[in-house]
């Protein structure tokens, strides 16, 4: 374990500089296409370049660097997670994932390992969906399912993001150019923190993951009638803003009600020409559902949808209600996450399964490959937030069941050829 320890030393001292970097100095915030985005891939782009491997930034911002075998036919096994982070974010969501893969491949090469698959690692642009608004971006290129249609979103300042692929030097003209072929894979593995408090509670180091809840982003619009808050009746209101109030509640109750098969979340509040002797005219609301049960998704997302509805029609509110992304529930491939709880258990770990309420880039890679995840303790669960923490001793744990798991991937490769 003592090598161990010292190759997680590095990732922390990796994950502290990256961290560093960041485009305000309270906490840490990269959105995709930033110039603080652009200086943390372009470090993550040094490090792969300092370790051997074939290096290159693709035209969605994706950083991928590539360590070949000696067949050039040969599969490929991508090991990937994202740098864009969450505004006032914490250090290790997504880094954690693309550094420690960084390790795994200096491990590999200076070991003079022969593979008989190659290995691309790849530190995804915009998992967060933070700035347009729609998350994956990265790794729906990678996936060959990039929606072009989504070139035209704007974020806050009215850029699109067909602009911003242009400003970081990318060509939206050419993003299917950097897809990797469905039959080109191996698979596809990624370490990320659980975001749970699960393994904190049971003082477990790591866990796989079995499964990805699917989700339901969309935006709900309350219009209602802006007026002076001074002299017009309660009676005589049409006050977007309790409209929006009533069905943020409401949405709570729903999930509440389904709570050990689903959670809903209103995160993000916009009231237009907000003035606080003004009574709100207008309402957006941010709302996400999630369930690892595709029905109860779909069920429970036509629901608050009705409720909208008839929040609007009580109290003479026009409703617009927009999806913005839907993805389905994503089951982990069963034959890797044998070798991968082969892997934990080899490691001297017990071998624990659990479902995972985030999105993760393997959601769109799953549509093409096969997925396996490895889920690493953090304290008390606390993620998207500065406070956000794991111990040097996990890492080193994390990194024993990987570099089994890859050597499980090559034994199998072997008995199957």
């Amino acid at each position: 374990m003592h090598k161990e320890l010292q190759r997680a030393e590095k990732i922390i001292s990796r994950i502290n500089e990256l961290a560093s970097i960041s485009e305000v100095g309270d906490g840490i915030t990269r959105r995709y296409g930033t110039e603080a985005f652009l200086e943390g891939a372009n470090k993550v782009l040094q490090w792969m370049r300092e370790a051997g491997l074939q290096v290159r930034i693709d035209h969605i911002g994706n950083v991928r660097g590539v360590w070949k075998a000696d067949d050039p036919a040969a599969k490929t096994l991508v090991i990937a997670s994202h740098i864009d982070t969450v505004q006032h974010a914490g250090r290790w969501d997504g880094p954690l994932g693309v550094l420690t893969g960084l390790d795994l491949l200096e491990n590999v090469i200076q070991s003079e390992k022969k593979l008989p698959f190659h290995i691309e690692l790849v530190a995804f642009c915009d998992e967060e969906g933070v700035r347009f608004h729609t998350t994956y971006l990265g790794s729906k290129v990678v996936a060959g399912s990039f929606d072009r249609e989504l070139l035209h979103c704007k974020d806050g300042e009215g850029i699109s993001l067909e602009e911003a692929i242009h400003t970081i030097g990318g060509d939206a003209a050419k993003l299917e150019e950097d897809a990797i072929a469905p039959g080109d894979w191996l698979g596809y593995f990624e370490i990320h923190i659980e975001q749970g408090p699960v393994l904190y509670e049971r003082k477990i180091p790591a866990a796989l993951v079995k499964a990805i809840a699917g989700q339901v982003r969309a935006q709900v619009v309350f219009k209602g009638v802006a007026g002076h808050a001074g002299t017009v009746p309660m009676d005589l209101r049409n006050d977007g803003l309790c409209g929006a109030a009533e069905f943020i509640l409401g949405s709570e109750k729903l999930a509440f009600e389904s709570r050990h098969e689903l959670v809903a979340t209103v995160g993000k509040l916009q009231i237009r020409n907000p003035a606080s002797n003004v009574i709100p005219g207008e309402v957006a609301c941010s709302v996400d559902i999630r369930s690892a049960d595709e029905q109860v998704l779909s069920r429970s997302h036509e629901k608050i949808r009705e409720l909208s509805e008839q929040i609007g029609k009580r109290r003479g509110l026009g409703v617009e209600w927009k999806v913005l992304q839907v993805s389905l529930p994503v089951v982990c491939d069963a034959r890797m996450n044998g070798l991968l709880a082969q892997a934990i258990t080899d490691a001297g770990y017990e071998s624990l399964g659990l479902v995972s309420g985030a999105g993760h880039d393997a959601v769109p890679i799953a549509a093409v490959a096969p997925v396996a995840m490895l889920f690493v303790r953090c304290f008390k669960g606390i993620s998207h937030h500065p406070l956000e923490d794991v111990e040097t001793e996990d890492i080193a744990a994390v990194i024993a069941v990987s570099d089994n798991f890859i050597h499980q991937l090559t034994l199998s490769w072997k008995y199957q050829h």
